[in-house]
């Protein structure tokens, strides 16, 4: 019988620890590696591609959540969040019907969570999981500030970008173009998606495919039709289309 494969991820090693003597009288379960911090967690994550990840809430660098968004393939394995204090959390994992252990918990507990994973793994509901996992992403970046930091690919490691640092951004089809400096970055997702994390008072959507950084601007040049031509200090030239200008657009240009 194939087992059960499963990723810890914890920034602590005595929950790291605990998560694996529970496990290890489980049979049908097999821990295959484990992770201290999210960056490291993407990596093995992408590598091993569970079917069970305990994963911690609470993680500086990169924070649960942020690990999620960033597994860029299909089917996600079957999600145990675990969280000692997060009560918005615990309501969204409610909400949703996500598995999740409230630290510090008991081994009753444990099988109970760990059962429910068994059960979900042979419905092969990996659409309604996918679904689910989206929706409380979304719940939960409605309570978030606008993201400082992005996790991109660069070689065969994955790194925490500062967003201050990005000039613009191009949609690549499936994915977008973090362009920084002469260093270029690709990131799965969408440019809408990507403009929903970004700050507009740093960055702007200047057409169907482009963001810009403010800081980045060297001067605008009227163009057709109402139209502006953004000149970049690294000599970049992007089109700023008169439908992606709104209220805003005045104080922009004063500010540039």
């Amino acid at each position: 019988m194939t087992k059960i494969r499963v990723v810890i991820v914890d920034d602590e090693s005595p929950a790291r620890r605990k998560i694996q003597r529970f496990l290890s009288s489980e049979t049908d379960f097999e821990v295959v590696a484990q992770a201290s911090t999210g960056i490291e967690a993407v990596n093995i994550i992408r590598q091993e591609k569970p079917d069970v990840l305990f994963l911690d809430v609470q993680m500086p660098g990169l924070n649960g959540f942020e690990v999620v968004e960033a597994l860029d393939f299909q089917p996600l394995p079957q999600i145990v969040f675990t969280t000692a204090f997060d009560q918005f959390a615990l309501r969204a994992f409610e909400i949703h019907a996500l598995d999740y252990l409230l630290k510090p918990f008991e081994q009753a507990r444990f099988e109970s969570v760990l059962e429910h994973a068994k059960q979900r793994l042979q419905q092969s509901k990996s659409d309604e999981l996918t679904e689910k996992m989206n929706r409380l992403l979304e719940e939960l970046r409605g309570r978030s500030t606008y993201a400082e930091r992005l996790l991109v690919n660069s070689g065969n490691r994955a790194i925490l970008l500062p967003v201050s640092q990005i000039d613009w951004v191009e949609a690549a089809k499936n994915y977008v173009k973090l362009h920084v400096g002469k260093e270029d970055y690709l990131m799965r997702g969408t440019i809408e998606g990507l403009y929903q994390k970004l700050n507009p008072s740093q960055f702007l959507r200047v057409n169907r495919s482009h963001i810009v950084n403010l800081e980045s601007i060297k001067e605008l040049q009227p163009w057709f039709h109402g139209e502006y031509k953004i000149i970049l200090k690294g000599g970049k030239e992007i089109s700023w289309s008169r439908r992606f200008m709104d209220k805003n657009s005045a104080a922009i240009l004063k500010r540039i």
